[in-house]
């Protein structure tokens, strides 16, 4: 084959083409900055169906009821069939339409248009909203998915700059719109591209779809600007102006291979004036001492530069010019008693804090960031202004006295008083008003039920101080039983407390019991240790000897039932081992020697019966020799 120029233009042309195409042959979206749409179909509002689209536009068949497989229609409702019933994807449009397509049997181009107006030699960005209208349960389970190819072609439908696949979009519970792009770029001397929609699936049950939003944009690269110390912006108090700075367009290469630039300035970020004689990548900017925003429009191609749609612009360099904050407003000296904790503050506006300090200039930084500032100590403080942005700091500090007065001195008190009595509660601080838990306004009250009282005095200063008493009642011994246990005479009250016991009234011990106490009438006598009462019981405890040893010492000579005369009735009975009746006796006091018939009796034990009123005791003692 021989190769002329011609044919080499065509290959060169069609290795472009195939190069472009592998570049580009997935969907995406563009990663850099995206201008403002040059190109949308909403295909608008309304409430009933239509327009048709243009001629050319598509091959299927127009329809204003349910569309059927070829068929499509152009509405603000998708409720045909069992599909989803859901608004268009446009938003905050009313009544707005979308693309309602029922796929053909046979898959094919179900869409296209020609878009104009576009600059050679630049990157766009084109993007659109999907939809499958079929729930899932639709179809028994089973519907056939949507899948779209979206292709970008030249003017002359010959050369395929981009393409991409939705692949299977499958039918979901609940309405999904998703989004998918393609990025492109145009031929030298080419302005105009054509868009074909294809459908990959095939008719059935399923592939039913809604389009909506179709839109072009440019694409660059992600542009940033920064100064000569990396900054992407800079805030600088006025009284470091003039400041100026050289400021670097950064792209990342992302869309572009080529740049050309103009720089812009700005001085409210909205209105921007291209910089006369500004075409490089770096910039120095003026002396400045008013705030200006810069920005760079970036092109691939010099006559691209002036077409907004064909260029992209860079991300904005503000340089900021902060003024210094007025200094803190007061809210007043505060006079505080020394128990109170209110504190001084200050008013500012919203974008400045307030730093404190014990000295108007210099000094100790003593809090960071409050509007208000608490301290025990009295004095004057000041308070200074600092700006969020760019930390600058007011010309004055704002003066602030603290002022302490003395509260009254109280102390707590915890005090006790006897039952039945009667207690005095003093305040113990003259020169004062006072105001008792009680409503009394004296300084002292009198009161007889325990509990917890308060007093509150206030001085001259108006500055109070509460004192508690806490009162508490000691209770009265209250005998509850008196026992009698062999030689033991138990006491137990119902109550307790700090109680002490005697059997004569002269000598008390800290026990409730009694030992080896002979038998007799008794006096028992508990009283209350803090002198909060004294009672007293009678008990008559008798003892029954358990042995006796009659050897003429003086010690335990005789079996003696002391106190037994006390009782209004008794009788005694003793008996040997043998039932022999020894010793008896009725009515009267009863000792006995260990003699019968004046013969002394052997070591041995004896049995007896002792009937006391109504009551019987049985049982047996030890004489020993």
């Amino acid at each position: 084959m021989k190769f002329t120029s011609k044919n080499s233009n065509k290959i060169i042309l069609l290795l472009v083409c195939f190069f472009v195409t592998k570049i580009q042959a997935q969907l995406g979206f563009c990663n850099g900055n995206s201008g403002d749409p040059i190109f949308e179909e909403t295909f608008g509002t309304g409430t009933t169906n239509g327009p048709q689209l243009p001629a050319g536009t598509t091959t299927y068949n127009f329809t204003n009821g349910a569309p059927n497989d070829g068929d499509y229609t152009i509405s603000s409702s998708t409720a045909y069939y069992d599909w989803h019933d859901t608004q268009d994807h446009t938003p905050n449009d009313t009544n707005g339409k979308s693309l309602i397509v029922n796929a053909d049997f046979i898959a094919g181009e179900f869409y296209r248009t020609t878009i104009s107006g576009l600059c050679e030699n630049t990157s766009y960005e084109f993007s659109s909203w999907l939809i499958n209208l079929l729930p899932s349960s639709g179809c028994g389970g089973t519907g056939i998915p949507i899948n779209v190819k979206f292709e970008i072609w030249d003017n002359t439908d010959t050369n395929l700059l981009a393409s991409g696949d939705t692949g299977d979009i499958f039918a979901s519970a609940t309405p999904i719109w998703q989004e998918y792009g393609l990025v492109f770029q145009t031929l030298p001397n080419q302005t105009s591209i054509i868009l074909k929609m294809i459908n990959n699936g095939v008719g059935g049950c399923g592939n039913d779809l809604a389009i909506d939003d179709i839109v072009f944009k440019t694409c660059g690269d992600f542009i940033t600007i920064t100064d000569n110390l990396n900054n992407t912006n800079v805030s600088i108090c006025e009284d470091q102006t003039p400041f100026s700075t050289v400021l670097t367009a950064n792209p990342d290469f992302s869309i572009y291979t080529a740049h050309v630039y103009q720089w812009q300035q700005s001085t409210d970020g909205i209105n921007w004036t291209d910089i006369a004689g500004e075409t490089n990548q770096t910039f120095a900017t003026p002396a400045l001492i008013n705030s200006t925003y810069y920005r760079v429009k970036v092109a691939e191609d010099v006559i691209n530069l002036s077409n907004a749609l064909c260029n992209s612009l860079s991300e904005v360099f503000e340089i900021l010019i902060v003024p210094k904050p007025n200094s803190p407003i007061s809210n007043g000296d505060v006079t505080n008693c020394d128990n109170e904790t209110q504190p001084i503050s200050v008013t500012i506006p919203n974008d400045v804090i307030v730093n404190w300090y014990d000295a108007a200039i210099g000094g100790n930084l003593l809090l960071q960031n409050s509007t208000s500032f608490q301290t025990n100590t009295a004095g004057v403080y000041y308070a200074e202004a600092v700006s969020n942005v760019a930390n600058c700091i007011s010309d004055f500090r704002t003066a602030i006295t603290i002022n302490f007065y003395q509260s009254p001195l109280v102390f707590d008190e915890e005090l006790t008083f006897c039952e039945n009595e009667q207690i005095t509660l003093f305040s113990n601080v003259v020169n004062v008003t006072y105001l008792w838990s009680t409503g009394a306004i004296t300084p002292e009250i009198t009161v007889d039920e325990p509990g917890i009282y308060t007093v509150e005095v206030t001085n001259s200063n108006d500055c109070s101080s509460l004192k508690t008493i806490t009162l508490s009642q000691i209770d009265t011994p209250i005998i509850e039983n008196i026992s009698s246990e062999g030689s033991s005479i138990i006491v137990a009250t119902s109550n307790t407390g700090d109680f002490e016991y005697s059997l004569n009234g002269n000598i008390y011990q800290s026990s409730n019991i009694f030992l080896a106490v002979e038998g007799g009438l008794y006096t028992v006598y508990v009283r209350e240790r803090n002198g909060c009462g004294i009672v007293t019981q009678d008990i008559l405890h008798f003892v029954i000897p358990i042995f006796f040893t009659p050897n003429g010492d003086n010690k335990n000579d005789s079996f003696d039932l002391k106190g037994i005369e006390y009782f209004s009735t008794s009788e005694v009975f003793i008996f040997d081992r043998y039932g022999k009746l020894l010793k008896s006796s009725k009515n009267s006091t009863f000792a006995w020697d260990g003699t019968f018939n004046n013969q002394k009796l052997p070591t041995s034990d004896y049995w007896y019966v002792i009937k006391i009123d109504s009551t019987e005791f049985r049982g047996h003692f030890t004489l020993k020799r």
